[in-house]
């Protein structure tokens, strides 16, 4: 049974691919990597994923065009802030039998693809907090009003930078038929902090996998794994969660801007620089003066006039 990891990417977003690969390969120097391209401008990126650690490019690059076209056509051109999110279902059909997706704005902690022992009980997994935030994100309570999904349903919700499951257990037909009953009910996602795939991706796999695991749900609990969260203290290079008193499987940054002053980062440039020929840069000085309430007031008055 082949396993593997799929990360999505283009060169814009190369230094955070490299802290990913880093992370990666500390913990596990075996398991194969292929790079689903964002978009076209992806040549750079691959060329230096691939020399130093093995990355492959998927190989039906008309299958990922494909798919995105058919989306647009689906919900219109303008519909989706980052409609390329959606070109990671390319994972259904790849050649791992078993995989895992990774965004690039994780770094890893531990040899990250055992996490698919669970699938000797579950079809897909997910490991994260997401649904203690309700349906913020991801749908609205129309879901719950029109009986869409239940209470327990919405318990599942995850997120998509981080999930795993397996090879053709969803169709291209199942993807463009749930792309269809989406876009005929807006009304049921919340797209309003311009999230893209992440309430695409959870209606289907609510809607069509019953055997879905949410790691954190663990008997022995699990760690966090947001960048966002504030309790987490460092180890060595890496993390713990001392509310649970366990290391962290991973750290992401959904939604925080990865620059130098942002959580953890000092952790992360770690994973940047990991065996690395390169001069660490420097930090540019943060001499800027947290604004007050009224210059932030008066700033957004001034904007909008």
């Amino acid at each position: 049974m082949s396993r593997g990891i799929y990360i999505i990417a283009n060169d814009k977003v190369t230094e955070q691919a490299i802290a990913l690969l880093n992370s990666i390969r500390a913990y596990d120097s075996e398991t194969p990597v292929v790079l689903i391209p964002y978009d076209d401008n992806y040549h750079a990126i691959a060329q230096r994923l691939g020399d130093s650690y093995g990355v492959k490019v998927y190989e039906d690059l008309e299958f990922i065009d494909r798919l995105s076209k058919r989306l647009q056509q689906t919900f219109g051109e303008k519909f989706f802030a980052r409609p390329n999110q959606f070109r990671k279902q390319a994972c259904w059909f790849g050649p791992f039998e078993e995989f895992l997706y990774i965004d690039t704005d994780i770094v890893v902690f531990e040899k990250i693809i055992d996490n698919l022992n669970y699938f000797s009980d579950y079809d897909f997994i997910s490991c994260d907090y997401q649904h203690l935030g309700g349906l913020t994100n991801v749908f609205t309570n129309k879901v719950i009003e029109d009986g869409v999904f239940s209470e327990s349903d919405i318990q599942d919700i995850f997120n998509g930078g981080f999930w795993a499951s397996k090879k053709n257990l969803i169709s291209e037909e199942d993807l463009y038929e749930t792309f269809a009953e989406c876009a005929s009910h807006p009304e049921y996602f919340d797209f309003s902090q311009k999230t893209s795939d992440q309430p695409i991706i959870n209606y289907m796999i609510l809607k069509r996998i019953p055997r879905r695991f949410n790691i954190v749900r663990r008997p022995e609990k699990a760690p966090g794994n947001w960048a966002g969260s504030k309790h987490f203290q460092p180890q060595g290079n890496r993390l713990i969660d001392t509310t649970v008193n366990q290391p962290l499987q991973y750290l992401h940054w959904a939604g925080i801007r990865m620059e130098p002053g942002c959580p953890y980062w000092d952790i992360w440039k770690h994973y940047r620089y990991l065996n690395s020929s390169e001069p660490i840069p420097p930090d540019p000085p943060t001499n800027k003066k947290k604004k007050s309430v009224f210059q932030e007031i008066k700033e957004k008055i001034k904007r909008q006039l």
